[in-house]
């Protein structure tokens, strides 16, 4: 997984800025899976705020081209991603589409939304990164269509272990504007949090299935 410091750092500050991220390590909220966690990542906030969504259409743009060049096709992942990975391809003046975690059940019963012809490159466009499961059935739905599928930009990764060995095993290059590490940093940096809190979102990241808050 690849990312750039300042970038990193920067992207942090802005999405703790609009409480795209939102860190609470005393009062811990619980995901859908049912675990843990003293911090909660909602990107589709960015949308409402014209300058931030900005900055983040174009700092993926931009590292999408430089890490692998510029595709035929952007693909957004249902639902999270749709909305930036639009305005990316826009910026890019790119043909876009989007992918479903399952083909609809009626209509068309489409899971790739949008033109896409056999062959063409394509750059996946994904807001966050738990275990990667869910961007990586997109890939596999691309792939499946028989696209050339270069690589994923991600706005924010946990940057779990068990993400790593999926994207990893599935031969798929990631780059993510911002991660874990870096948001600590920042958020120790501006007093989002302390010290203190530093050691408890560091043990949740280690072993997050398992933590308790406790």
């Amino acid at each position: 997984m690849i990312f750039n410091k300042s970038t990193a750092k920067k992207t942090a500050e802005v999405l703790l800025h609009v409480n795209a991220i939102k860190l609470n390590p005393k009062n811990p909220f619980t995901w859908a899976s049912g675990w843990k966690s003293p911090i909660y990542c909602d990107n589709r906030l960015i949308l409402s705020f014209p300058v931030v969504r900005n900055y983040i259409k174009e700092e993926i743009a931009k590292n999408l081209e430089a890490q692998f060049g510029k595709p035929d096709v952007i693909a957004g992942v249902a639902t999270g991603a749709i909305g930036i990975g639009a305005l990316v391809a826009e910026f890019l003046e790119l043909p876009f589409v989007y992918v479903r975690p399952e083909a609809k059940k009626h209509g068309r019963q489409n899971q790739i939304e949008g033109y896409l012809e056999k062959g063409q490159s394509v750059v996946v466009v994904e807001d966050l990164i738990s275990t990667g499961n869910s961007s990586l059935v997109a890939v596999d739905a691309l792939k499946a269509a028989e696209a050339n599928v270069k690589g994923m930009v991600a706005i924010f990764t946990y940057g779990f272990d068990i993400s790593k060995e999926n994207f990893k095993t599935k031969n798929v290059d990631l780059f993510t504007l911002s991660n874990y590490e870096s948001l600590l940093e920042q958020a120790l940096d501006t007093n989002f949090i302390d010290k203190s809190e530093v050691d408890v979102l560091s043990k949740w990241n280690s072993n997050p299935s398992e933590w308790t808050g406790k």
